[in-house]
C-alpha cells in the first residue's frame, strides 16, 4: 500500500482495531521501502509492528510536503500542522480517526518514545515547505537531526537501548541514512524544488546548481559525490561504535540495515556517480546475501535473534 494523504485524502477509520492499525502500518512500510522493510522483517516478532508504525507515522509526514498534489505551501503547513495536533492527541492516548497514529500512538506509549522527539521531527518536515538550500553543512545539521538523527533514537526506545551513551551513535546512524538518501535522491529533490547538498560544497568543487539540474557528471560532480560519500561514510563508523548498546537478539537487523544502506554509497560509486541516469538500488539477491553474511559473521547475535521468535510477544490487545 502507498500513502497519498493529500489527493487521496487523510486516513480516517475508526472501524479498525488496534491489530488491524499496525497491519496497514506493515502494509504502507512494504509499499515505500524496500530496504528498511527487509532489514525490519528481521527482528523479532514483537519489535516489527512498533518498527512499521514508526515507519508509517514518518512517511505520513512526508507524504504531505514531497507528494503535496496543487496544495500550496502554506496549506502543506497547515496540513503538518494538523497532522502533528492529531498526533500529540493520540500520544496522550486519546481517540484519534487516522489508523496509523492509533499505531505510533500505543507505540510511543509502549517504548516511552516522548513527544519532544516526534516534535524535532515534525519541525523538520515543516521546514521543507520554506526552507529548500542550505549555505553549509552547519545548516543543514538542524533539518538532520530532527529528520534522522531522532529517528535513531526513537530506534533506540523501540529496540530497547537503555544506556545514554548509545545517543552519538544512534543519531550518527539515522543522519548516514539521510545523507544516503539525500545523494541517491538528488533528481527527485530537485525536481520538488530542493537541494540538500550544501552550497559551499558545490561552491567548493566549481560546481552549480544550474549544472546539477541539468544532471551534469563530470570531474567536479564527481568529486563532490566522493567528499559527499566519505562524509556519509564516517558517519556509518561512528554509528558502528555503537552497535554493542543494543540488545542481544535485537542488534543484527539494525546491522543488516546499516550494511545495505552503506551499500547504496557503492551502488552510486560503482555507476560512476551518475545519480541522474538511474537510481541507485540493492537487489534482493544482494539483500539476503548481505544478510547471511551478517549472520555468519556474528553467529552469536544471530542465535540470540532466532532465541527470541517466540509467539505471543506483541504487545498487542486482542481483538
Amino acid at each position: 500500500m502507498r500513502l497519498d494523504p493529500v489527493r487521496g485524502g487523510p486516513l480516517a477509520d475508526n472501524s479498525l482495531a488496534l491489530p488491524e492499525c499496525y497491519e496497514l502500518c506493515r502494509r504502507i512500510h512494504k509499499g515505500h521501502s524496500r530496504t528498511y522493510y527487509f532489514s525490519t522483517s528481521l527482528f523479532p516478532k514483537e519489535i516489527r509492528p512498533r518498527v512499521h508504525a514508526l515507519y508509517a507515522f514518518m512517511r505520513y509526514a512526508d507524504e504531505l510536503v514531497d507528494n503535496p498534489g496543487v496544495t500550496t505551501l502554506d496549506q502543506q503547513l497547515a496540513n503538518l500542522e494538523a497532522f502533528e495536533k492529531e498526533t500529540l492527541s493520540a500520544m496522550a492516548g486519546r481517540a484519534v480517526p487516522n489508523p496509523v497514529l492509533r499505531a505510533f500512538g500505543h507505540t510511543t506509549m509502549l517504548c516511552g518514545i516522548d513527544a519532544g522527539l516526534m516534535k524535532a521531527f515534525m519541525k523538520s518536515m515543516k521546514m521543507d515547505t520554506h526552507v529548500f538550500r542550505y549555505p553549509a553543512y552547519d545548516d543543514l545539521q538542524e533539518y538532520v537531526y530532527g529528520s534522522a538523527a531522532v529517528v535513531g533514537l526513537m530506534m533506540c526506545r523501540v529496540v530497547g537501548v537503555r544506556s545514554e551513551e548509545a545517543t552519538p551513535h544512534a543519531e550518527a546512524l539515522g543522519v548516514a541514512m539521510q545523507l544516503t538518501n539525500f545523494l541517491r535522491d538528488i533528481k527527485e529533490d530537485w525536481a520538488r524544488g530542493r537541494v540538500y547538498l550544501p552550497l559551499e560544497d558545490l561552491d567548493h568543487f566549481g560546481y552549480s546548481e544550474e549544472e546539477l539540474g541539468r544532471g551534469v557528471v563530470d570531474e567536479r560532480f564527481v568529486a563532490l559525490m566522493r567528499f559527499e560519500v566519505a562524509r556519509a561514510r564516517k558517519l556509518y563508523r561512528t554509528a558502528d561504535a555503537g552497535m554493542r548498546y543494543i540488545p542481544r537478539g535485537r542488534r543484527y537487523p539494525v546491522v543488516v540495515a546499516r550494511r545495505l544502506y552503506e551499500a547504496i554509497l557503492d551502488r552510486i560509486e560503482a555507476q560512476g556517480y551518475d545519480v541522474f541516469a538511474r537510481r541507485a538500488e540493492t537487489s534482493l539477491s544482494y539483500k539476503l546475501r548481505v544478510a547471511a553474511a551478517c549472520a555468519w559473521g556474528n553467529p552469536e547475535e544471530f542465535s540470540a535473534r532466532l532465541m527470541l521468535s517466540k509467539p505471543g510477544r506483541l504487545g498487542l490487545p486482542s481483538r
